[in-house]
């Protein structure tokens, strides 16, 4: 009796085991950020928006935040959903975590250790990685 209750949940765990999170493409990414951040940061990310203008000091130059090879996972994901604006001239940028939600995917965040993220967030991630110059 308890090894045909288990045969079904032991076939669960296979499956479950054996299905793999999908992890968010650049593409996936510049559409979100085609939805929210060309307003400021221009069509290819260089911050040549259409209200850039507006703002003194114009919205950042997204193609170039990689530092010495290495592009700033964390600090990036912190600056959008809104975390940490430390240092950042202005604080025009509006916070997006909030708009960021969804299903969490795990991201190394350069440390080493995966941080569940929402996926929104994690694609538009991989897309400012993928632009970077």
């Amino acid at each position: 009796m308890i090894i045909r209750r288990l045969i079904p949940f032991a076939g669960a765990l296979a499956l479950l085991a054996c299905t793999q999170i999908s992890m968010p493409e650049p593409s996936e990414g510049q559409a979100l950020f085609a939805e929210n951040c060309v307003q400021c940061h221009g069509t290819s990310g260089k911050g040549n928006g259409p209200w850039a203008g507006s703002f003194d000091p114009a919205p950042a130059d997204l193609t170039r935040l990689t530092e010495d090879g290495v592009f700033p996972r964390a600090r990036v994901l912190s600056i959008i959903d809104g975390y940490d604006r430390t240092g950042l001239p202005g604080h025009q940028m509006p916070e997006f975590g909030l708009l960021l939600v969804g299903d969490a995917v795990p991201v190394d965040v350069g440390d080493g250790v995966l941080t569940p993220t929402p996926r929104p967030l994690a694609a538009l991630l991989e897309y400012l990685e993928n632009i970077q110059e």
